[in-house]
């Protein structure tokens, strides 16, 4: 019944996760397993260098320790508040879905499994967008019109792109990237083309 459980349990599963640790994990996270941890989610807006909008998605058991380490982290760009780049985003489904075949239309399946839009990914793969509503019902469309599913979450995908020259590039991702090394870092967002 819960469609963000059944997403987290399939992507384990192809990423070839024990039986055992998921059903270990979803004890833990329920609180049947002894010490109960209570994680919070946190979400941390700002701009890495050259003003490229940035949002962080944080799990944590300690919201002022993870507050530290993300503004440590911004010092090279600028620490947000709620909001300030929000705007600047689209909160979205987001599938990564693979074709079975060369013959796979990504048009098609898209209108026809009720996606709002779509793009090219890595390894031919292909990105889908939909409403945050429509994720389930567009997951278990997909594979009728010859695409497999390899990854869907709720996510945010930028309006407005900033395009910055190789340096300035390069400035950000390593920005990005030691962000994404932080151990309570669950999703990095940038408003970055390309």
């Amino acid at each position: 019944m819960n469609s963000r459980l059944r997403m987290a349990v399939e992507q384990a599963k192809k990423a070839s996760m024990p039986k055992d640790n998921i059903e270990r994990a979803i004890k833990k996270g329920a609180g049947l397993l002894g010490d109960a941890v209570h994680f919070e989610k946190a979400t941390y807006e700002g701009f890495a260098p050259h003003r490229v909008p940035v949002i962080v998605e944080c799990l944590t058991d300690n919201v002022n320790r993870t507050y530290t380490n993300i503004r440590m982290l911004f010092r090279d760009g600028q620490l947000g508040a709620s909001g300030s780049v929000a705007w600047d985003f689209a909160h979205l489904g987001i599938i990564e879905a693979a074709p079975t075949g060369p013959d796979k239309d990504a048009e098609v399946a898209a209108i026809e499994a009720g996606a709002d839009d779509l793009e090219s990914g890595d390894g031919g793969a292909t990105i889908f967008y939909t409403q945050p509503a429509n994720l389930d019902a567009v997951c278990k469309a997909l594979p009728n019109f010859g695409f497999t599913v390899q990854s869907a979450q709720l996510g945010y995908r930028a309006k407005n792109p900033v395009a910055l020259g190789e340096a300035e590039r390069a400035e950000v991702e390593a920005f990005l990237n030691a962000i994404d090394a932080d151990d309570d870092v669950q999703n990095v967002y940038a408003g970055l083309a390309g």
